[in-house]
C-alpha cells in the first residue's frame, strides 16, 4: 500500500487478468504498475482487473515502425481494459512518454524533468534522470 493508503506499486512479477479484449488479449504484465483494487490473497495469482497505471520499458530491439505499431496496440489494449495512464519508457531516446486515453499526443518527459502519472497516481512524480540513469 502506498503512503496515502490508496493503492499498490507492483513490479513486473505481477500479472493482471482482464476480460477478453477485441485484440484477444486477456492479461497484462507491465514492467511496473500501480493498482488501487484488492490484491489476490495468493500473490502468485493474477490481479483481477487492469492496473490504474502501467509502465512499459523498451528494450534495445524496441525501435522502428514494427515496434511502434506493437507499442500502440498494447496501449489501445490497456485503455480498452480501463488503465488510466501508460508510460512508454524509452531509454534510447532518453524520454518517458505518458499516454492517457482520448489524448492524441503523449506528455513527453525528458532529462531534467519529473514525470507524473496523473490522474492514475495523484501527486506522484519521478525524476526522469533517476529512472533512465
Amino acid at each position: 500500500m502506498d503512503q496515502a493508503g490508496r493503492g499498490y506499486a507492483l513490479t513486473d512479477n505481477m500479472g493482471f487478468a482482464v476480460r477478453e479484449l477485441r485484440s484477444g488479449r486477456e492479461s497484462f504484465s507491465p514492467d511496473a504498475a500501480y493498482y488501487t483494487g484488492p490484491l489476490p490473497a495468493n500473490l502468485m495469482k493474477f490481479v483481477a482487473g487492469p492496473p490504474d497505471f502501467a509502465a512499459e520499458v523498451r528494450s534495445e530491439s524496441d525501435s522502428g515502425p514494427a515496434a511502434e505499431a506493437e507499442m500502440a496496440a498494447k496501449r489501445r489494449d490497456y485503455f480498452e481494459a480501463g488503465t488510466a495512464v501508460v508510460w512508454d519508457v524509452d531509454p534510447r531516446a532518453g524520454v518517458v512518454r505518458s499516454y492517457r486515453p482520448g489524448e492524441p499526443e503523449p506528455a513527453v518527459f525528458a532529462a531534467g524533468s519529473e514525470a507524473d502519472a496523473e490522474p492514475a497516481v495523484p501527486g506522484w512524480r519521478l525524476a526522469v534522470d533517476w529512472l533512465l540513469g
